[in-house]
């Protein structure tokens, strides 16, 4: 089978994913590329099941492929005024239009425009991503020390 021919599915958040998201998050190549430290297991739990679950006005959704494997989150949320969207995905599943596809189904459902995201600078697998979703560069926005790029879905 070839990547082509991968299942991409979203489907809603069961606690067992958070692992899944864990374990994404501590991969020291997607920190690295992505410009995050990770956190503990416990603070990263407690983030996920207030700030990112419950959060009255996110939307979230598992990425899952071929019958289920998780291969990370897409995660849409309001910061003041503007709707912001992120996602992460586990190494194994990167380079293989798995994000494309989740993000394509991903921006079906939520209808929110604008719709902002701001990857790191240096990830430019993630804004190439965001760019080919129809994401249009807006700037750059500093977040500490790094330089992140401010694209919008108009």
């Amino acid at each position: 089978m070839s990547d082509d021919d991968l299942d991409v599915r979203l489907r809603d958040v069961v606690e067992a994913d958070l692992e899944f998201f864990l374990a994404y998050e501590h991969d020291p190549e997607a920190a690295r590329r992505a410009r995050f430290t990770p956190r503990p297991r416990e603070a990263f739990l407690r983030h996920w099941k207030t700030n990112v679950l419950g959060g009255e006005t996110n939307f979230v959704q598992t990425v899952t492929v071929d019958g289920g494997a998780v291969a990370g989150n897409i995660v849409a949320w309001w910061e003041d005024d503007r709707r912001f969207l992120g996602y992460w995905l586990g190494r194994p599943y990167w380079g293989r239009g798995i994000g494309g596809r989740a993000l394509r189904l991903f921006l079906e459902q939520e209808t929110n425009r604008p719709l902002y995201a701001d990857p790191f600078a240096g990830n430019t697998g993630s804004v190439r991503l965001l760019e080919k979703a129809g994401f249009q560069r807006t700037g750059t926005i500093r977040h500490g020390e790094d330089e992140h790029i401010l694209l919008v879905l108009g």
